[in-house]
């Protein structure tokens, strides 16, 4: 079994969980080809990275316009590189004409992504696509794989399923043509069979899973009262709700500090309410950084904010592997009620849950984890003997090979 995992960028700093499940592939012998529809366009990367032996291939020189329209509208070089890269699949796919009616519809540079990619498939030996997302990476995979005759599987996140951009009928063709569909929780999962019925039948839970012998358990017992956060400054993260729960702690005259790791969007903006709040010797984003510094941050705290919301949008997180991470490490967690966060943080027993959007209730369940060594204990063990049954990468990416299969 050869396997091509296709994502739109690699490597990307937010998706560590990817990484994680190629390096267990790799462990347990399984051949991986990468390819990216586009480049990195992070200044920071994770260290685990460099760990993977599997080739990246970036698929480059996508091109405008729909494949209804004429190549005339598309430029001389442009209709020259896509009809070059048919012909060549032709050579590869005896049958291709004939298969190419199934792009009918699709932008032309997911075509000639896919069929680029399908013949790679072909001159590789690769028996199966599996594709991260399913957004532009699976519809490149999903005509790829019809183009070269292997089957598919794909992995399903957040933004991919709940954004206000996702098309109901594209998202329908690719859970029918899909061998398997993987999604990360089992929030994702009923929310998916009841939005698209008989073809999400074949949906599957697979939470992301992590390589837990690099996450050495440290007891919070014996912590200086920090809160960290860490994940991009962006709408859902709820990063506003956690610097107002700041505030509260402040007026009540609580002892802590807090950190915030990312950047994003909203940095100037977030930066301008700590400072409205005058909450500058309190609160610090202090930007991205390499994750063996992020996960010494986070034993070095007592506590870990996830405030997390559905934007306006309707974009959420998934299953945010930083958060699993944390409750590895040994930092008990606070979470909101958002997808499939409660699935890992289980209230009062591997951490606490508070409703989205309530500065309030954040404020007095990080007073209670600041101030309470016994319970912070407590929950942070109960949390690592969760990630151990439940959240193993090498168990859970076994899993997913026997799907691959």
């Amino acid at each position: 079994m050869r396997v091509g995992y296709v994502v739109k960028r690699y490597p990307r700093y937010s998706e560590t969980f990817v990484v994680n499940e190629i390096l267990a592939h790799e462990k347990a012998g399984l051949n991986i080809d990468i390819f990216a529809l586009r480049p990195p366009c992070d200044s920071h990367f994770q260290n685990c990275i460099s760990q993977v032996r599997a080739s990246v291939t970036y698929i480059r020189k996508p091109i405008q316009g729909r494949v209804s329209e004429s190549l005339n509208s598309l430029s001389p070089t442009a209709a020259s590189y896509f009809w070059a890269e048919l012909q060549e699949l032709a050579k590869l796919v005896p049958d291709f004409w004939s298969k190419l009616s199934m792009a009918q519809g699709e932008s032309a540079s997911t075509v000639y992504q896919a069929a680029w990619l399908a013949r790679e498939v072909k001159l590789r030996g690769i028996t199966h696509l599996h594709a991260h997302f399913g957004s532009v990476a699976t519809s490149v995979t999903r005509l790829a794989s019809h183009f070269a005759d292997v089957s598919y599987t794909f992995t399903t996140h957040a933004k991919d399923i709940f954004h206000e951009s996702v098309d109901i009928d594209d998202m329908t063709r690719k859970l029918r043509d899909a061998s398997t569909v993987v999604t990360v929780s089992y929030y994702n999962q009923q929310y998916l069979q009841q939005t698209y019925g008989k073809v999400a039948e074949k949906v599957q839970k697979i939470y992301n899973g992590l390589n837990l012998s690099q996450l050495n358990y440290q007891s919070p017992k014996n912590r200086p009262p920090l809160i960290i956060s860490v994940g991009r400054l962006v709408e859902k993260k709820g990063t506003s709700i956690l610097i107002d729960a700041c505030f509260l702690l402040k007026q009540w005259g609580c002892e802590f500090h807090c950190q915030i790791v990312g950047t994003g969007d909203l940095e100037t903006k977030l930066k301008e309410q700590i400072e409205a709040l005058k909450l500058d010797n309190y609160v610090k984003i202090i930007g991205p950084r390499p994750q063996n510094e992020v996960f010494k941050l986070i034993q070095e705290s007592a506590v870990f904010a996830a405030p997390y919301i559905i934007g306006k949008d309707g974009n959420r997180d998934g299953l945010p592997t930083v958060l699993l991470e944390a409750m590895a490490l040994g930092t008990p967690c606070i979470g909101t009620d958002v997808t499939g966060i409660p699935e890992m943080i289980k209230h009062e027993e591997t951490g606490l849950i508070v409703p989205q959007n309530n500065a309030e209730a954040l404020a007095m369940a990080l007073r209670t984890l600041l101030t309470s060594e016994n319970m912070r204990v407590q929950l942070a063990e109960k949390a690592r003997k969760l990630m151990e049954t439940e959240f193993n990468i090498e168990q859970n990416a076994a899993t997913l090979r026997k799907l691959f299969q």
